[in-house]
C-alpha cells in the first residue's frame, strides 16, 4: 500500500512539474540569450510585410485593407500581379514590384487562404525523405511551387535586373505558406545565379514572415546569410514539427493539436531531434519580435532579437492564447513597424560611429555568426552539415564589375563581332527560356551522388 501511494505521489509530482514548466514557458524564452538586432538589418522587414499585405488587394489605387500609414508604394511600379485564376493552384498569388527609390526588385507571395482548396493541395504529397535536395531535405510540394514560379517569372526577373543596370537587389518575400515557397525559391536561385544574369549572392535576399518549417537543419543554417525568418512572439507555425498538411487539416481544432504535439515532444530527446535528417525547420537567420513578458498584462515596447540558432531552434510549442494571432501578417506588420521605430530612436541616441563604418562592422559580425553556426552544426554532427563552402559577402567594387563590363569600361572590351555573337546567343537563350525543372534536377543528382 505504501509503495503504491508513493508511486502515485511521484507520478503526480512529475505531472505537476511538467505542467508548470510547459504553462510557464513563454515565447521570449526561445531567444532570451540572443543579441538585439540593429536598425539597418531590420529596416526592410516592415516594408516587406506591407508588400505581402498588398498582394491581398484587388486594386492598390483604392486599397481596402491598408495598414496604418498606407502601403507606401507606387502602384505604377508594380510590374505584375498574379491571382489564383492565373496560377491554377500551382502557387499562391504573388506580386512583382520594382522599388526604384531603394533599387530593389521584390517578389511578394501571400499566405494560406482557408477558402481555397488549391492551397491545401500545396501542403499535401510532401513525400518527406524520399529524395535528397542540395544535401538535405525540403518540403516537396512547396519546392514544386517554387519551381513553377521560376519557370513563369525568371525571364522577367532577369530582364528587369539587366535593364536596371544590374545594380538592384532581388528580394523574395512570403508569409506563412508563401514563406516556404519564397525560401525554397531562394535556395534554387542562389545555386544557379547565372540563370538570372549572374546576379551576385550578396544582392539576393529572402524574408520569410511567420515561416513554415520547409527545410532540414543543415540547409536552414547553410543559407542563413541570404534567408531571414521573422517570428512574432508565440507564433505556432515555426515551432510545430507536425507536417503542414496535418496542421491545416485540423485548423479548427488547432489548440488540441498543439497540446498533443507539446505532450509528444516532451518525451523526444533533443539529440534525437537534431539527429533526424528529415525533420524540417524554419529557414535561415531568425529575427524574434518580443513584446510580452511572463505574468504581465498588455504589450510592451517590442524588441527584436536575432541569431542563427542550431540547437534550440524554436523547438518548444508555446501554450498561449496568442499562438494563432501572432501568426497574422497584420499583427506582424504592426509590431515590426513599432520595433523599427524603437530601433531608430536607439540608433539616434547611441550614434558614436559613422553609419557606414557601423554597417560594415555589423556585416562582418553577421558573417562571423554564420561561420560559427556552420561550425557548430558540424560539431553537433548534424546530418549532412558542412563547415566550409561559405561565400563571403562581396564588396561594392566586386558588385560593380558586371555593370562596368556592360558599359564597356574594362580594358579588354569585346569587339563588335563578339558582341554580335553574344547577343545572338542571349536572344536564343531568352527565346527558349530556362527550364527550371531540369536545373533543379541537378541539385537532386548532386545530393544523391554525395550520399
Amino acid at each position: 500500500m505504501s509503495v503504491s501511494c508513493g508511486a502515485e505521489w511521484v507520478f503526480l509530482l512529475g505531472c505537476s512539474r511538467w505542467a508548470w514548466k510547459r504553462c510557464t514557458y513563454v515565447g521570449s524564452d526561445d531567444s532570451e540569450t540572443w543579441p538585439l538586432a540593429t536598425y539597418d538589418e531590420f529596416e526592410p522587414v516592415p516594408r516587406v510585410c506591407r508588400l505581402v499585405l498588398a498582394v491581398y488587394e484587388t486594386d492598390l489605387r483604392h486599397p481596402q485593407f491598408s495598414p496604418d500609414g498606407g502601403y507606401r508604394l507606387n502602384p505604377d511600379w508594380v510590374l505584375k500581379r498574379v491571382t489564383y485564376e492565373q496560377t491554377l493552384g500551382r502557387a499562391p498569388p504573388y506580386l512583382i514590384y520594382a522599388d526604384h527609390d531603394r533599387k530593389e526588385i521584390m517578389v511578394a507571395i501571400r499566405g494560406l487562404n482557408l477558402a481555397k482548396e488549391s492551397d491545401y493541395k500545396l501542403l499535401l504529397n510532401n513525400r518527406l525523405g524520399m529524395q535528397m535536395f542540395d544535401g538535405g531535405y525540403v518540403h516537396q510540394r512547396l519546392l514544386k511551387s517554387a519551381i513553377w514560379l521560376l519557370n513563369e517569372e525568371s525571364e522577367t526577373l532577369k530582364r528587369v535586373w539587366e535593364e536596371t543596370g544590374r545594380e538592384y537587389q532581388m528580394i523574395f518575400a512570403g508569409h506563412s505558406l508563401g514563406s516556404g515557397v519564397a525560401a525554397l525559391l531562394t535556395v534554387v536561385v542562389v545555386n544557379h545565379r547565372d540563370k538570372l544574369g549572374g546576379i551576385p549572392r550578396s544582392k539576393i535576399r529572402c524574408y520569410a514572415v511567420a515561416p513554415t518549417r520547409c527545410m532540414s537543419l543543415n540547409l536552414a543554417v547553410k543559407y542563413a546569410d541570404v534567408i531571414h525568418s521573422i517570428v512574432l512572439q508565440d507564433d505556432f507555425l515555426p515551432r510545430t514539427p507536425t507536417p503542414l498538411e496535418d496542421i491545416f487539416k485540423s485548423i479548427f481544432c488547432l489548440p488540441c493539436l498543439l497540446f498533443l504535439v507539446c505532450l509528444r515532444d516532451t518525451f523526444i530527446p533533443e539529440g534525437r531531434k537534431i539527429g533526424d535528417p528529415r525533420r524540417l525547420y524554419a529557414p535561415g537567420r531568425m529575427y524574434h519580435i518580443v513584446e510580452r513578458k511572463f505574468c504581465r498584462c498588455g504589450r510592451f515596447p517590442p524588441e527584436v532579437r536575432t541569431a542563427i540558432p542550431v540547437d534550440g531552434r524554436f523547438e518548444h510549442i508555446v501554450l498561449s492564447c496568442n499562438a494563432t494571432s501572432d501568426h497574422g501578417i497584420v499583427w506582424i506588420e504592426r509590431e515590426a513597424e513599432n520595433a523599427l521605430k524603437m530601433l531608430r530612436e536607439d540608433k539616434s541616441e547611441t550614434m558614436t560611429v559613422p553609419p557606414k563604418i557601423q554597417k560594415l562592422e555589423r556585416l562582418r559580425t553577421m558573417e562571423k555568426e554564420h561561420k560559427d553556426a556552420l561550425e557548430r552544426a558540424a560539431c553537433l554532427n548534424i546530418p549532412h552539415a558542412v563547415s566550409t563552402g561559405y561565400e563571403p559577402i562581396e564588396n561594392e567594387e566586386t558588385d560593380r564589375e558586371p555593370t562596368q563590363a556592360n558599359k564597356g569600361d574594362t580594358p579588354n572590351a569585346p569587339t563588335q563581332a563578339d558582341k554580335g555573337d553574344t547577343s545572338n546567343a542571349k536572344s536564343e537563350t531568352s527565346s527558349r527560356g530556362t527550364n527550371w525543372d531540369e536545373v533543379v534536377e541537378k541539385l537532386f543528382k548532386g545530393a544523391s551522388q554525395a550520399t
